[in-house]
């Protein structure tokens, strides 16, 4: 197996260029950050930028923790490739990676100098330095359930006008790069409003949304709820309902990871039978 590393210091723009390495190299899978992805799409492991602190972080990248370099290394072993690229921050890094992995020695090393300029690098080093983004080499929705949630802008808020349906206080999109060929997408927040209030108003119980709210954090989006529900459902019932058919469709639709949807109860309306 021809092994191969990709090094240059954190933030200067390895992830971002490792398609285009491996691409160069003919090598089909790339070892990043604690994963093992193959093309575009995530083969095995577990991220170190799930990590909470610096340190357990580190030690994801180098597969310190047993149960993860094994599953990483079971799958190496099923795919049996020809050829693996291996990110690291230094040559002593991907030499580590390949042996806690059981990979050969690593054959060829390829710097960051090598593919990129040197004011490309410094405004790497500066978007991470000054706005802490993160490149991971493969497509959002492969890592929605790892990642979603790390969008640059945050949601805005509905308000309910008068009698009528919510109206848009302001109007902003989020956005999330995408390690493709194709580009990025963005989502507005009010396709986000959209799929609530129609999911919402498919369940029998629920008269109308009165308030809704979108907070982005780092690790996905917490949503608020105010409803007005129909007198005679089991209300807490109703709301669990509400809660489990709100983020299944969110999540599908968006690939955002909703980190908590909290409803309100506002009120009670009586519906007249109709007979």
């Amino acid at each position: 197996m021809r092994v191969v590393g990709f090094i240059g210091p954190s933030g200067t723009g390895k992830s971002h260029r490792a398609l285009q390495v491996a691409n160069s190299e003919g090598i089909e899978y790339i070892i990043d950050d604690g994963l093992l992805i193959k093309g575009n799409r995530i083969i095995a492991g577990v991220s170190a930028k799930k990590e909470k602190t610096k340190i357990g972080s580190i030690k994801r990248a180098l597969f310190i923790y047993e149960d993860h370099a094994e599953s990483v290394r079971s799958e190496i072993i099923k795919a049996n490739p020809e050829s693996i690229l291996i990110l690291g921050t230094s040559d002593g890094m991907v030499e580590s990676i390949a042996k806690k992995l059981g990979l050969p020695g690593v054959n060829k090393k390829i710097y960051i100098q090598d593919v990129a300029k040197e004011e490309e690098i410094n405004a790497a080093l500066t978007t991470r330095r000054d706005e802490g983004k993160h490149v991971i080499p493969v497509p959002t929705f492969q890592i929605k359930k790892d990642f979603s949630g790390y969008f640059l802008d945050p949601l805005q808020i509905f308000r309910r006008r008068g009698k009528g349906r919510l109206q848009l206080v302001s109007e902003k999109s989020v956005v999330r790069p995408t390690f493709s060929y194709m580009g990025k997408y963005t989502i507005s927040d009010y396709a986000i409003y959209q799929i609530v209030e129609f999911t919402v108003m498919n369940i029998k119980g629920v008269n109308r949304i009165t308030r809704f709210k979108v907070e982005n954090g780092s690790d996905g989006i917490t949503i608020d709820i105010d409803l007005i529900l129909i007198y005679g459902y089991n209300i807490k019932a109703l709301l669990e309902t509400i809660q489990q058919k709100v983020k299944y469709e969110v999540e599908r639709m968006t690939a955002l990871n909703i980190k908590a949807l909290n409803l309100t109860a506002k009120g009670l309306v009586v519906q007249e039978e109709i007979h």
